[in-house]
C-alpha cells in the first residue's frame, strides 16, 4: 500500500470506530463511559481505539486514537494528545496474536457480566446462539485491568473456539470479528443471549440442544443465511 491509501484506511477506520460506539449506546451495552471499540486499520500494523474516559457524546474520528500493535500511540497523529482506552493493552494483544480478527470489543452490559460474576459460561440452549457462536459462550480467567492479561485470556480462551465472545470473569463481556462491526453484532448478540437465557432458567429448567443440531444451525446460518455475497456476521 502506499502512504495515501494507509491514510485513507486509517481515516476509515477512524470513522467506522468513533460510529460504532454510538451502537453499544443504541443497544444499552455500556453505562458512562465504561466500554470500547476498536478497529484494525486495513494494511498496516496499527489499530484504532477511542479515548479513555471521555463520554460517548464527545466521541469523533478525530479524536479516535491511532496506535501500533504494542499498544503504543502514534506520536503527531490526531488524537495523541489524549490517553487511549484503558483496555489497549489487551485490544493489542489480540491483534498481535490473532492476525484474523479486525475488531475488538468491551461492553459492560448488565446480563452478560452477571454470567461473568458468575464464573459461569453461558450454554447454547437457544437456535440463535447456535446460529451465531456456535456453542456456548464461555469463561475467560481473572484478570486486573492495566497490562495485557486480559488480552491472553482472550486469545487463551477464543483461540480455535466457535464463540466470538468471551465472559471475563468476574468483569464482563470481550467480542472479537472480522471487522469492528463484526464485533460490535457479535457483543449486540451476546447480551441478547445472556439475557434470554437467564430469563428461561429462571423459570425452570433448560432442555439442551443436541451437538448434531449446533452444527447444523451454525454451519446454515454461517454459509447460507442472507443474501449472496454478504458477509454472514
Amino acid at each position: 500500500m502506499t502512504s495515501a491509501d494507509v491514510e485513507a484506511a486509517i481515516a476509515a477506520t477512524r470513522s467506522d470506530v468513533a460510529r460504532l460506539h454510538g451502537e453499544l449506546v443504541r443497544y444499552g451495552l455500556v453505562v458512562w463511559t465504561g466500554g470500547n471499540v476498536s478497529g484494525r486499520v486495513p494494511g498496516a500494523d496499527l489499530f484504532v481505539i477511542k479515548p479513555s474516559g471521555v463520554s460517548y457524546d464527545d466521541l469523533t474520528a478525530e479524536n479516535m486514537i491511532l496506535c501500533d500493535l504494542d499498544g503504543t500511540v502514534v506520536p503527531g497523529s490526531p488524537g495523541s494528545e489524549r490517553s487511549p482506552s484503558s483496555d489497549t493493552a489487551a485490544h493489542a494483544y489480540v491483534y498481535r496474536n490473532m492476525p484474523e480478527v479486525g475488531g475488538v470489543v468491551h461492553t459492560h452490559s448488565t446480563y452478560a457480566v452477571a454470567w461473568a460474576a458468575r464464573g459461569e459460561e453461558i450454554p447454547c440452549v437457544i437456535t440463535g446462539m447456535a446460529d451465531e457462536f456456535g456453542g456456548p459462550i464461555p469463561i475467560g480467567p481473572f484478570a486486573v485491568i492495566g497490562d495485557d492479561s486480559i488480552g491472553q485470556g482472550i486469545v487463551q480462551t477464543l483461540r480455535g473456539h466457535r464463540s466470538r465472545a468471551v465472559l471475563m470473569q468476574n468483569h464482563g463481556p470481550f467480542t472479537i470479528g472480522a471487522s469492528a462491526n463484526d464485533a460490535v453484532k457479535a457483543a449486540v448478540m451476546c447480551e441478547d443471549a445472556a439475557r434470554s437465557v437467564h430469563i428461561a432458567r429462571e423459570a425452570g429448567p433448560l432442555i439442551p440442544i443436541p451437538q448434531e443440531k449446533i452444527d447444523a444451525l451454525y454451519n446454515r446460518y454461517q454459509n447460507v443465511y442472507g443474501q449472496s455475497g454478504d458477509v454472514r456476521r
